[in-house]
């Protein structure tokens, strides 16, 4: 049973709040992104992150947003929609810094112009980190076709840039709005998609 437990948390790897233990969802609830993802994101933002503001679009336990927050990043916007993820995800932020984290419950594809709104009130840009649930999960067959349209969607002025987090098999379309595909990367059933501006 102890070894079950240990699966369920993870540990933030550098930065202010380093070794800070964040919980995650059960696996049934949502996916973690692996360490292997998390290192090479991180590593290759390097200090780009500093000072910036950070939108994990499907946070789950908010790992990637926290490491970022950890990493320097001036404000974090977090969106969820599962419960038991929510209570997770705030428990996670709790440990770190909550004044510098935003969290916006429900659905994803509705909260995103809210985010929007506040970056474009304040004529700021961000990253957008996009980790939707895999397509191969009950009811998340068009997951995919909406996450594209989202990202579409996105105003350049108020986007750094954009990861997404995705099964490899997955093509992203070469351009998708004002974004072109800028870099990918593979770790064997997940692939991270860098896009960017003209």
């Amino acid at each position: 049973m102890k070894n079950n437990n240990k699966k369920f948390v993870k540990k933030i790897i550098s930065g202010e709040f380093k070794g800070k233990v964040l919980k995650l969802p059960s696996k049934t609830t949502t996916r973690s992104s692996k360490s292997i993802v998390l290192e090479s994101f991180f590593n290759t933002l390097q200090f780009d992150i500093v000072e910036a503001n950070f939108v994990e679009v499907f946070s789950g336990s908010g790992s990637i947003g926290l490491e970022a927050l950890s990493r320097g990043a001036q404000k974090v916007f977090f969106m969820e929609k599962d419960r038991e993820a929510l209570k997770v995800l705030k428990s996670n932020i709790a440990q770190t810094d909550p004044s510098r984290c935003e969290v916006y419950a429900g659905n994803s594809f509705e909260n995103i112009k809210s985010v929007v709104s506040k970056l474009k009130k304040s004529n700021e840009e961000a990253y957008f980190y996009v980790d939707p649930p895999f397509s191969i999960r009950e009811g998340m067959e068009d997951i995919y076709d909406k996450t594209m349209e989202l990202i579409a969607s996105l105003p350049a002025q108020n986007v750094k840039m954009i990861i997404v987090e995705h099964m490899t098999g997955l093509e992203i379309p070469e351009r998708l709005g004002a974004f072109h595909v800028s870099k990918y990367k593979k770790f064997g059933n997940t692939s991270l998609t860098y896009l960017l501006s003209e």
